[in-house]
């Protein structure tokens, strides 16, 4: 089973034959969910944080 690289090659002669204009939207929406993706992982590291916090105090939800 192949991971997230798998079929890069194929990916990449794609993005070869496709209009100037598309090949950019196309890397601009890749960094847009490489840059979500490192958000999405920050707010999980953080509400975990805050979810000890709330136990330590002896709160509940």
């Amino acid at each position: 089973m192949g991971g997230k690289g798998a079929g890069r090659g194929q990916a990449a002669g794609v993005v070869a034959r496709l209009d100037g204009a598309v090949a950019e939207e196309l890397d601009a929406l890749r960094r847009e969910v490489i840059e979500l993706r490192r958000a999405n992982e920050i707010l999980k590291a953080a509400s975990a944080y805050f979810a000890v916090q709330l136990d330590q105090t002896g709160r509940r939800s």
